[in-house]
């Protein structure tokens, strides 16, 4: 029998949205082993000037627990 747990993440970037979720990957695979997928929950920018300056993403990770 395989149980999945999930946490949720947010993560940001100053390039665009996928950098956004490949940062959120890269910092909770630091100490979450087994990541199975990423879920999008939410997506939003922050402006300045007329400019996007910030690209946030809130994500749902979802992780095999490993048997002992």
């Amino acid at each position: 029998m395989s149980v999945l747990k999930v946490i949720e993440v947010l993560g940001n970037s100053t390039q665009d949205f996928e950098d956004a979720i490949q940062n959120i990957v890269d910092e909770a695979s630091k100490t979450v082993k087994n990541i199975k997928s990423v879920y999008i929950q939410d997506m939003q920018v922050t402006v300045s000037d007329n400019q996007i300056v910030e690209y946030r993403v809130n994500a749902k990770v979802t992780f095999g627990i490993v048997e002992v």
